[in-house]
């Protein structure tokens, strides 16, 4: 099962924000998109979400057309989103918020299991499940975040800037935790990062977007020892 998306467009009222991407990722494939600031990244995985509407062109998640349907209807088959901002409820405890990305999920002992398998991705959060997520630093609000999601069992996890606001050492750190999920889950990833290097680092493929196009696009290797992207977006 792969993601292919074709030639999508996204307006935002007269704005063109994303204008004929297309790229494929292959299951247990991590894929970076990397881009300036405004070049339509978190667009492109609001819309593969169900958060935006697309113009037009599609997006496959397998059988399942990522452009029709609730976001609900996505987290059902298998698509979890992580929003910029490590999207967990302040109020709630680390347990209460892990437990509510299994909400829908029936057999409470898979569940369990899962939950289980996150603590262990992140001990940190299992020292801390009775303490209240506005209680935890950034770093552990992202691995929460991230746990959250996985709670759903999904097989296609879309990531938006996890390293945002977060210091270097803890980066490291989530990164090599979205490389170990991708690599022991089998997951698919799409990751959208502001920190092009680290992002490309772990990736497998990667897509670089400006101002809403594919400006490049091949394995992560590649355009890490291209010299036009490390001018543009690694700075070196």
């Amino acid at each position: 099962m792969s993601l292919v998306v074709q030639n999508l467009t996204v307006d935002h009222g007269a704005i063109r924000a994303i204008n004929g991407v297309s790229f494929t990722v292959e299951t247990g494939k991590l894929s970076a998109v990397i881009g300036a600031n405004g070049a339509g990244k978190s667009t492109l995985l609001r819309t593969l979400s169900g958060l935006n509407k697309a113009t037009e062109g599609s997006a496959q998640w397998g059988e399942h057309n990522l452009l029709s349907g609730k976001p609900e209807s996505h987290v059902r088959s298998g698509v979890s989103h992580v929003s910029e901002g490590k999207s967990v409820v302040a109020e709630l405890t680390v347990e209460e918020n892990l437990d509510l990305g299994a909400l829908w999920r029936r057999n409470k002992k898979e569940a369990t299991e899962t939950k289980q398998q996150v603590i262990e991705l992140f001990p940190r959060l299992g020292e801390r499940l009775g303490q209240r997520a506005d209680t935890l630093s950034g770093g552990e609000r992202q691995m929460l975040a991230i746990g959250r999601a996985l709670m759903s069992k999904p097989n296609l996890l879309l990531l938006d800037e996890p390293s945002l606001g977060l210091a270097p050492l803890v980066i490291e750190q989530i990164f090599q935790t979205i490389r170990g999920i991708v690599d022991s889950m089998n997951l698919t990833v799409v990751l959208v990062e502001q920190n092009a290097m680290g992002a490309l680092k772990i990736a497998d493929t990667a897509v670089v977007l400006n101002l809403g196009h594919v400006a490049t696009s091949g394995s992560a290797a590649d355009l890490i020892a291209d010299p036009a992207v490390r001018a543009a977006y690694l700075g070196y």
